[in-house]
């Protein structure tokens, strides 16, 4: 299993294709199954993409303590030095768009093009799930009822179409059970996130970025995805009508053609 040596720590990462170097950032409790294999068969021939496992998660090295969305920006930067990558072209979303921005006003000479997905940037007027929504989550997290955690997150990422149709289910718990996320992690990532703010910096980003929101976000409201365009010079913002937070999960195809378009115009 490839291992990258990062800051006192081991990242677990998988890489596939070749060209163009694409990183990928996940969010909160995601691990590099949480991309989905439509997604990433999307993004097509002529790009190498890197996905990887935050400190803590998956098979990366064990994490017990705090940790900021800044330095998880430095583990990215470390990975992107383990393989032996100058620049790249890279996606976050979620807490992962949190580290991407944060990976761009730190170390923007690393940055081809940026792609910032169902996240938030902190600062006036940006919104956090509605706490009604993180204290039904918590309580599901907390229970030690693995299905009832994994039925609550379902319909929290998810529109109400997509969670509707029984089919979708067995992908999403699947993936989910496959390589499970220990709360402590999850605690300490959602401590992280409650300290990220990147509002007042955001307009020295000079990367070609695209901003892609669901309009039927709960988790980070479209709100988030709004500001965020607005703030980083040209950048572009994508709605995606009806659809939820983890719009690349929900609309694989047409998400990855939307990156793809964006690292290669470049």
């Amino acid at each position: 299993m490839p291992q990258a040596a990062v800051d006192g720590t081991s990242l677990y990462y998988e890489r596939r294709g070749a060209g163009e170097p694409v990183l990928l950032i996940q969010g909160m409790s995601g691990t590099h199954l949480a991309w989905g294999e439509a997604f990433l068969a999307g993004l097509g021939d002529g790009l190498e993409v890197v996905t990887y496992n935050h400190r803590g998660v998956g098979t990366s090295a064990p994490q017990d303590q705090p940790f900021t969305i800044a330095q998880l920006a430095d583990d990215a930067a470390g990975l992107l030095d383990a393989l032996e990558w100058e620049s790249a072209h890279v996606v976050g979303i979620s807490m992962g768009g949190m580290v991407a921005q944060e990976l761009a006003l730190r170390h923007p000479q690393r940055i081809r093009t940026l792609t910032l997905g169902c996240t938030y940037p902190g600062g006036a007027g940006a919104q956090l799930a509605d706490p009604a929504l993180i204290q039904e989550l918590a309580g599901a997290l907390l229970s030690g009822d693995r299905e009832r955690a994994l039925r609550t997150g379902f319909a929290a990422n998810l529109s109400a179409a997509h969670v509707a149709d029984e089919a979708h289910w067995e992908p999403f718990q699947a993936m989910a059970t496959a390589l499970p996320v220990a709360v402590p992690v999850i605690m300490l990532q959602m401590q992280a996130v409650m300290g990220h703010d990147t509002s007042a910096r955001l307009g020295s980003i000079e990367a070609p970025t695209l901003v892609v929101h669901g309009t039927e976000d709960r988790m980070l409201p479209a709100v988030n995805g709004e500001l965020i365009a607005q703030a980083i010079p040209h950048a572009r913002l994508e709605l995606l009508e009806g659809v939820g937070h983890m719009f690349w999960w929900e609309q694989p195809e047409r998400s990855a053609a939307l990156v793809r378009s964006h690292v290669l115009a470049q």
